[in-house]
């Protein structure tokens, strides 16, 4: 989550039924497509996602994973987080987590969240009936490689292209994100943007795409069977070399604040703002001419029975925990389902040893186990979930929360011990994207007030987006 500081001031502060494919219809930028049966059996729109049994987006569990958020101190929560199990075939599954920043960028995160799948949905559904020709057919997207036999060849010609097809669908899945985002017309993102960590597991196959300072690491085993953190994104920052070179080709600058000099920021030619802490982000249009991108960094790795499971997680957790302090504690977890929430835990904790006098970040988890293997539904109970609140996102009294934003998505009880009474009192707030600059300016956007250790934004630029455009 990002906020900003006063522009007065220049201290800084931080219903579980499947739904059949061929009643449905797949929205990719707001057109609608003929639905119709695909390799995927999952063609689907936005208004059914609450309907799919095996998409999870709240504190929970699914069969191979954990999940978990908690508000930080800033105000409304701007993390969003998703798993999405048999996404094209029984052994894929989508993993995401979604950093917002700005007013609007818990907007933002979840917009991704829920659209950001079906797009890349949507390529790889295009880039496999363009491989119906092939005589391999469908076979190439079954993601179980098998290098040792007799046809080792055609077997590196089946991974190249299916590494190549994933790669396509995450370039141009991210772009049209980018573009919907920009074009919404409810949903100001001209200084708001969100993060976003993806994976696909497919068979052995791990594809990733990122943008922003959200993370992915792997644990695994080395040669003496000791548990190691591997780490599968880059930290995408102003302050990296080609992040800062492109930057400043597109005369955006980069400078990080006397008061914090380890953080480099980006910011307007011709003003101190926004100071967006990050190079690569969905939304933050305001920032697309001077550097800052959607494209994002895409990578390929064939797992192996060493490697354990994964975590994507926002920089709320990774302000205060090391990769190999989050290895640990996954691994050390007395059960994995409660994985995800013992990560958010620590990172609680080490907010308030660490920086007693800022503002705990949000921070989100996601857990995804190797060998799709999870505790018993009576290990979890123990845990305090109950399996209501497992499948709370499948069920019609709890519908997932729309494009309009007039429907909250269901959670726990927030576990509140990181705030005060009154100020769980005066952040509650219901911001919907429809009359969403209302909400905001009633509640004055609370993450401009306070002190926190590092914010996604400084400040808002002192210009409208309608003089931006006309300039």
């Amino acid at each position: 989550m990002g906020s900003c500081v006063s522009t007065s001031s220049r201290s800084t502060c931080s219903n579980g039924e499947k739904v059949s494919p061929s009643l449905l219809e797949v929205r990719c930028c707001g057109q609608k497509r003929a639905a119709r049966k695909t390799f995927s059996d999952h063609v689907i729109s936005l208004d059914h996602l609450s309907s799919i049994p095996s998409r999870i987006f709240t504190n929970g569990k699914s069969q191979s994973s954990c999940i978990f958020t908690q508000q930080g101190r800033k105000g409304i929560n701007q993390d969003a987080m998703v798993v999405w199990e048999d996404f094209i075939s029984e052994d894929t599954i989508f993993c995401g987590v979604f950093d917002g920043h700005g007013p609007y960028g818990h907007l933002v995160a979840r917009k991704v969240r829920d659209a950001l799948p079906l797009k890349l949905l949507s390529f790889v559904n295009s880039s496999e009936t363009k491989q119906n020709g092939n005589r391999s057919g469908k076979a190439w997207l079954k993601g179980n490689i098998k290098t040792d036999t007799e046809d080792s060849e055609q077997d590196c010609s089946t991974e190249d292209n299916l590494n190549s097809t994933w790669r396509e669908a995450f370039m141009k899945a991210y772009k049209a994100m980018d573009k919907e985002l920009k074009s919404h017309p409810n949903l100001d993102c001209f200084c708001s943007g969100s993060t976003a960590v993806t994976l696909v597991k497919q068979g052995s196959n791990l594809f990733i795409g990122n943008i922003g300072d959200s993370r992915a690491i792997m644990g695994s085993r080395d040669s003496n069977d000791s548990m190691v953190a591997i780490q599968l994104t880059v930290d995408l920052k102003p302050d990296l070399p080609r992040e800062a070179e492109r930057i400043k080709r597109c005369k955006g600058r980069v400078f990080a604040l006397q008061d914090e000099p380890e953080v480099h920021r980006v910011w307007l030619p011709f003003d101190d703002a926004p100071g967006l802490a990050m190079a690569r982000a969905f939304g933050d249009f305001c920032l697309k001419k001077y550097g800052v991108i959607s494209i994002p960094e895409f990578s390929h790795r064939l797992l192996t029975d060493k490697d354990q499971f994964i975590v994507l997680a926002s920089d709320g957790v990774w302000d205060v925990l090391s990769n190999e302090e989050v290895v640990e504690i996954v691994s050390s977890a007395p059960s994995r389902s409660s994985a995800a929430r013992i990560v958010v835990n620590s990172a609680a904790r080490e907010w308030n040893l660490k920086y007693p006098t800022s503002k705990m970040d949000d921070c989100a988890v996601v857990c995804l186990f190797l060998d799709g293997k999870m505790d018993s539904e009576s290990d979890y109970d123990e845990q305090g979930f109950s399996s209501a609140t497992i499948q709370s996102n499948h069920s019609g009294g709890n519908p997932i929360e729309s494009d309009d934003g007039q429907k909250s998505e269901p959670s726990l009880q927030r576990n509140f011990t990181v705030r005060s009474a009154e100020e769980n009192e005066t952040n509650v707030a219901s911001i919907e994207v429809g009359d969403a600059t209302s909400s905001a300016e009633d509640q004055n956007w609370l993450g401009l007030e306070g002190v926190t250790r590092v914010n996604s934004l400084v400040q808002l630029p002192r210009f409208s987006e309608s003089t931006a455009k006309n300039s």
